[in-house]
């Protein structure tokens, strides 16, 4: 069994030197160590389809894998295992996407249940995309302005913040945060969940113009003379303090590609792949012992996540019409924090998994009468 030093030095491996972002590489400590994976080694050594299992993404999962194998090379010369240099995936040289293409290809999985088959549905998933998920549906009530694809920018932001304020709360970051030190000053400020958000202005992002303008999702024109705001991105502080980059970026005309941000693309993956079905509890429940195929694990995850976006849509609808989008925004991570998964205390509890009742988010709603 991995002790809370075992489980501090896998993370710090993950986060450090694999670059796995910090939320990432939480809730995959997890797993791994229920798999007898504790050390670099171990990992090196591990089949690359165990691995897989754990990441999910083929590029972050080589990305561990040769770090392991380099780390494990360092400290035992006498390893015969040799790093395998990871191939740079192809670039895509196809058309670029228009703003509205792009917000189209984001586009979440939603169903239209009634309450009965709601309150009946379970899913079982990490604190952190639970957070997430709230984050995005939080902000169609308090941000209406923004595209899908800002919506997503900035709840992957608050996830980051609050796993960075948590691991250091554990011992598990050390020194002061990007933000403490002063990376990302001069950036516009947004409170998300009761976060402070670094965000950058995506002025002239017409994701609602027509396609034959012209316009991708990376044009940026002049200001707009309107009072209307523009599209935001949620700011990477840490991935731009290890960057050593500006620590201010204040041109209104700057391309993203100058600052790190968190893109949408990653956080709809995350959602997408991070909401199973509960375990079963008896024998009975699970008649056939086969694994599923993956195309069924993946359709059962976007399922799970419809029915979950489902639940916390009928939530802030109930509420939207009586609170202030400020007000709004003060709840929310109360409501998250009464109905979040239970987790082991301190370290042990990282990336634990455990049950989200949709009844009992559904019980958060506004009384009706």
């Amino acid at each position: 069994m991995a002790s809370p030093q075992d489980i501090q030095s896998l993370l710090r491996f993950l986060a450090q030197d694999a670059k796995v972002p910090l939320a990432q590489a939480m809730g995959a400590v997890k797993q791994l160590t229920e798999n007898g994976i504790i050390t670099p080694a171990d990992i090196a050594k591990s089949e690359l389809g165990i691995i897989k299992s754990v990441f999910g993404d083929d590029k972050v999962t080589k990305q561990v894998l040769a770090a392991a194998k380099r780390i494990s090379k360092k400290r035992g010369p006498g390893d015969a295992s040799v790093a395998t240099p990871v191939k740079k995936a192809k670039p895509s040289y196809g058309e670029p996407l228009s703003p509205a293409q792009f917000e189209d290809s984001l586009a979440l999985p939603g169903v239209d249940l009634d309450e009965t088959e709601l309150s009946k549905a379970i899913v079982y998933t990490n604190r952190a995309p639970l957070v997430l998920a709230f984050a995005v549906t939080l902000l169609k009530y308090t941000m209406p302005e923004q595209p899908l694809s800002s919506r997503l920018s900035l709840a992957q932001a608050v996830v980051s913040v609050n796993s960075r304020t948590k691991a250091a709360s554990l011992g598990l970051e050390t020194g002061k945060s990007a933000e403490e030190e002063g990376w990302g000053d001069g950036q516009p400020v947004v409170n998300v969940m009761g976060r402070e958000i670094r965000v950058m202005k995506r002025w002239g992002y017409q994701w609602d113009a027509k396609e034959e303008e012209g316009g991708t999702q990376e044009t940026v024109k002049e200001e707009p003379s309107s009072t209307e705001e523009p599209a935001l991105w949620g700011v990477d502080l840490e991935a731009l303090k290890k960057s050593n980059g500006p620590v201010t970026v204040n041109s209104r005309h700057t391309s993203t590609s100058q600052l790190p941000i968190f893109t949408a693309q990653s956080a709809r993956a995350y959602l997408l792949k991070s909401f199973y079905s509960p375990k079963p509890t008896s024998v009975n429940e699970e008649s056939n012992p086969k694994k599923k195929k993956n195309a069924s694990i993946v359709a059962e995850k976007e399922r799970n996540l419809a029915l979950l976006l489902s639940a916390l849509e009928l939530l802030f609808t109930s509420w939207s019409s009586v609170l202030t989008k400020d007000d709004l925004d003060k709840r929310a991570w109360g409501w998250y924090v009464r109905v979040r998964p239970e987790v082991e205390s301190g370290v042990a509890g990282w990336g634990g998994k455990g049950n989200v009742k949709l009844s009992d988010i559904l019980a958060l709603r506004r009384p009706k009468g």
